[in-house]
């Protein structure tokens, strides 16, 4: 358990409670590789049985009688490992020295057979942004948010200084329209042993683009949106935050740093207090740009822990699959199936709601 105070010198009550019953054991969560695509697939079966909101929330603050998740009372953010984690469960990492890095490479040549089949070391974390369940990231008070920002620059610089650590990934799902088992509003911290596809597929984009002249391609994209300026949403000393050119979701938006830097730890402390006042309007902005507040997945794509880190332009992606009010934009086969993304958005229009959304947020 990992406390992040915003008064040093907390003492925390000493609550007695019933000690948090372990889960059934279950088979550890291993790594299939699809051979037709070179994808790894995380197989993780016993992460049904996972936490869902019930009567007893297992992030509010224990009390006498009532075990919880994060004992001692209240607090202001916390980190734990996850019971349920898609990866590791011990938190080992080496067996998988094959996938340290990049993802392997497909063919007979790395020796792992058609049916590639590893164990999947990692580290899977939840972060709880307070101890207030009814209260979401973007109505805490800027601080609070401050708070969760040195949070995951912390975790992150721990957890990539693992053996074994390829990437790690600080992600919200944010309404069980879209995935969360909790209503209490949370995060999760992701450790990968290798650079999932993604990601890599951006890493090789940085790439190309080098050989072309472009030192990064992230930076390029800013300052063409800066430059353009009809899908610039909000922007400040230090972020920029735009519908993208090529935007998928009915609401989605990509919020840069100015400054080249690769991951959340590297942040100066101006760039840090700036980014909490930016990330919260931005996500307030979800709040009031619908009939409803909508449901959203946020992702922040940081450089890799070890190779190509030059590469990495750190930067945040959030975006909705709704509209609003039973709109919802549903996946089908044609991009399930083939990867090709339809999308059913106007970038520009998107970017003018979201711009008049900040005016009431």
């Amino acid at each position: 358990m990992r406390y992040y105070d915003e008064h040093p010198g907390r003492v925390r009550a000493d609550v007695p409670v019933r000690p948090v019953p372990a889960p059934a054991p279950a088979p550890a969560s291993s790594l299939r590789r699809d051979p037709t695509t070179g994808e790894w697939i995380l197989m993780a079966p016993h992460r049904r049985r996972r936490s869902a909101t019930g009567p007893h929330c297992p992030l509010c603050p224990d009390t006498p009688g009532e075990a919880a998740e994060i004992p001692g009372g209240a607090y202001d953010v916390a980190v734990f490992d996850n019971r349920y984690p898609a990866m590791g469960g011990s938190g080992a990492f080496g067996a998988s020295a094959a996938l340290a890095g990049t993802a392997v490479s497909l063919g007979a040549a790395d020796g792992l057979g058609l049916l590639a089949d590893l164990p999947a070391p990692g580290r899977c974390e939840v972060i709880a942004y307070s101890d207030d369940h009814h209260t979401p990231l973007a109505r805490l008070p800027r601080a609070r948010v401050r708070t969760v920002i040195e949070a995951w620059a912390d975790r992150t610089r721990e957890l990539n200084r693992l053996d074994g650590v390829a990437q790690v990934v600080c992600f919200e799902n944010r309404g069980a329209e879209v995935g969360a088992s909790l209503d209490h509003p949370h995060g999760q911290i992701y450790a990968y042993p290798w650079v999932p596809d993604r990601f890599a597929r951006m890493q090789e984009q940085a790439r190309r683009a080098q050989l072309h002249g472009v030192d990064c391609v992230f930076c390029a994209v800013l300052d063409t949106e800066e430059h353009e300026g009809s899908r610039i949403v909000t922007r400040s000393a230090h972020w920029s935050a735009f519908v993208p050119f090529a935007a998928r979701w009915p609401f989605e938006v990509h919020l840069y740093a100015r400054r080249h830097v690769p991951d959340l730890a590297a942040l100066t402390e101006e760039e840090r207090a700036d980014l909490a006042g930016v990330y919260r309007s931005v996500l307030r902005r979800f709040e009031t740009v619908a009939d409803r507040p909508l449901p959203y997945m946020a992702v922040w794509v940081q450089a890799p822990a070890r190779e190509g880190r030059e590469l990495g332009h750190l930067r945040a992606q959030v975006f909705s699959d709704h509209w609003g009010s039973g709109a919802v934009k549903r996946m089908a086969a044609g991009e399930l199936g083939a990867g090709a993304f339809v999308s059913e958005t106007d970038p520009e229009r998107a970017a003018e709601a979201l711009r008049r959304a900040g005016a009431t947020a």
